[in-house]
């Protein structure tokens, strides 16, 4: 009796933990959407590591660096260390031509995010089951013109449909959209940092 009592109580502490990480996600992303930011993905020179653009202007990878950075994660300096460590495994030559890795750039770029989310994260079913989507999960999609865009899953449903809301920067600044299937859907992912899962 006292080794099962043991046993849920692990699995109880293994569960606030991930719910843990999906709350301070959700709460991170709904926090972009209070600021005002121009759409801009112009290449510049940032600092190393925790490099941001300015703060007034960003993309949708900037949603969820920064969200992700909020809570003490930062992608850049992962992305960055990855590449520079496996450069194969990322499409950078393939899709850009680059030769070698670059801090600036590389982690605002979509297809490297999902590169790293497949090798650090989990990489989960897409579907056309809205309730597939979980709260924190990342979602990629192919916009018109074979522009790669980037979500985050959050808590909130839009009644009508009942699709989860997306928080995400498609143009307009960082804002909480029905847009779940508006979309080709190419990546459905999990990346949970080291910290949640100690």
């Amino acid at each position: 009796m006292r080794r099962i009592i043991l046993i849920l109580a692990s699995t109880a502490s293994l569960n606030v933990t991930a719910s843990n990480f999906e709350q301070d996600i959700v709460s991170a992303a709904h926090e972009r959407t209070k600021h005002s930011v121009r759409y801009d993905g112009a290449y510049m020179a940032i600092d190393y590591p925790m490099g941001d653009v300015p703060k007034e202007i960003g993309v949708c990878t900037d949603v969820v660096i920064r969200s992700y950075r909020s809570l003490g994660t930062d992608l850049q300096q992962l992305v960055h260390e990855d590449i520079k460590a496996n450069f194969s495994q990322y499409p950078s030559k393939r899709i850009w031509g680059l030769k070698r890795p670059d801090k600036n750039i590389d982690h605002r770029r979509v297809p490297n995010l999902q590169a790293f989310f497949k090798r650090h994260g989990q990489e989960l079913p897409v579907t056309r089951n809205a309730s597939d989507y979980k709260p924190g999960d990342l979602v990629t999609w192919m916009l018109p013109g074979n522009l790669p865009h980037i979500g985050i899953v959050t808590e909130k449903t839009n009644p009508a449909t009942g699709n989860p809301m997306i928080v995400h920067n498609i143009g307009s600044g960082p804002e909480l959209e029905d847009m779940l299937f508006g979309y080709k859907i190419t990546g459905h992912y999990k990346y949970v940092p080291e910290k949640y899962n100690k």
